[in-house]
């Protein structure tokens, strides 16, 4: 019986990895520019040829330079830049088989894959019902690292009086989701829409909703979608505040200036998001900037396709996470709340430059 092709290339990756681990330490910190013991062919990856590689190529030239403004190991090679700026659309695919190869990650467990979006709110910069729920402002004395007021210490009041309101939204669930998310469009009442985005964190961890309501027994497991999150907190208000307090994280927001519409929100590189080539990694194990080949388990017609690593996120951590940007508004939400599902990840390493990458990175 013939393998599908996401079982090929799980194999594929499998026989790699095997490989990969019985290599050195040494052959493991690969310098960009040499073939890593665990490199794979693109005709390892099911769906290459068939991808939109100049929307991948679009998103690549964007974190290009970016990536290389940033301290530390992974940098992509100021050559490569140059040659990314350089390539006509229809030459996209060529690009990156010319000049990257397919590296397989250096652990044998599949990634496990969420999803997430711009969420577009109701809100105002006056306080009045039904406008209600303050975004606040990051507060001066927050330090990085160092754990602030936990989400109920700030929902109880302990921000209270600072001034600190940004804008204040009509919804309190969305307030919620949009914390999840870290930015997201505001509305206004007379039709204008301001863009708002990551500002900070109180440095408390991200705790799931979701897997607190299966073990409150609200929910069944893989029942908690966050559509059935948001209707649960609506029907019940009580239990559902004490479910979101459960997540002590807080995020803390700012204005943003000069997006276009059709731009995505700023990710953690500091460039537009796009679509459904931006992804969430952790930056620990996998370099911001750098191509990432993205499969799915339940193979959709959106995936297999070529994404670029852009942001970060609070629940993100480790080789074996991935969170996918789906855009922004209602039905991109409702597309995002669907994936939940593991897959293939395969980093592509570029064959050009001389900087050393980290035995972490792959």
């Amino acid at each position: 019986m013939q393998l599908s092709s996401l079982k090929r290339v799980f194999l594929c990756v499998t026989m790699a990895l095997l490989a990969a681990s019985c290599g050195t330490t040494a052959q493991r910190n690969t310098a960009v520019g040499e073939k890593p013991v665990n490199a794979l062919s693109f005709r390892d990856l099911p769906g290459w040829d068939n991808d939109r590689h100049d929307l991948a190529l679009m998103a690549f030239q964007k974190s290009c330079n970016a990536a290389n403004k940033r301290v530390g190991e992974g940098k992509i090679p100021q050559n490569l830049c140059f040659i990314a700026q350089q390539t006509d659309p229809s030459r996209a695919k060529a690009f990156f088989e010319e000049n990257f190869y397919p590296v397989a990650q250096a652990s044998g467990e599949r990634v496990h894959y969420t999803a997430y979006y711009e969420p577009e709110l109701e809100g105002s910069y006056t306080y009045g019902y039904p406008y209600v729920y303050p975004l606040y402002n990051r507060p001066a004395e927050l330090k990085d690292g160092q754990p602030y007021y936990t989400r109920a210490q700030i929902n109880a009041g302990a921000l209270n009086g600072r001034g600190l309101e940004l804008l204040y939204l009509k919804d309190p669930v969305d307030l919620f989701f949009l914390h999840i998310q870290g930015s997201g469009r505001v509305r206004l009442p007379d039709g204008r829409v301001t863009r708002v985005g990551f500002a900070g964190k109180n440095w408390h961890p991200y705790r799931s909703v979701g897997q607190e309501m299966v073990a409150r027994g609200f929910a069944r497991s893989g029942q908690a979608s966050a559509d059935y999150i948001k209707k649960f907190m609506r029907d019940n208000p009580v239990q559902g505040q004490s479910l979101l307090e459960h997540n002590t994280s807080y995020i803390f927001f700012r204005e943003v200036a000069g997006l276009a519409p059709q731009d995505g929100p700023i990710g953690a590189l500091g460039v537009p998001l796009m679509p459904l080539r931006s992804v969430a990694v952790d930056p620990a194990h996998v370099s911001l900037g750098w191509p990432v080949w993205v499969g799915l388990q339940d193979e959709n017609q959106i995936f297999p396709r070529l994404m670029i690593a852009q942001d970060v996120g609070s629940a993100i951590k480790g080789k074996q996470r991935g969170d996918l940007f789906f855009g922004a508004g209602d039905a991109a939400g409702q597309a995002a709340g669907r994936i939940n599902t593991s897959g293939t990840f395969v980093v592509l390493q570029p064959r050009l430059g001389n900087v050393r990458v980290s035995q972490n990175a792959f």
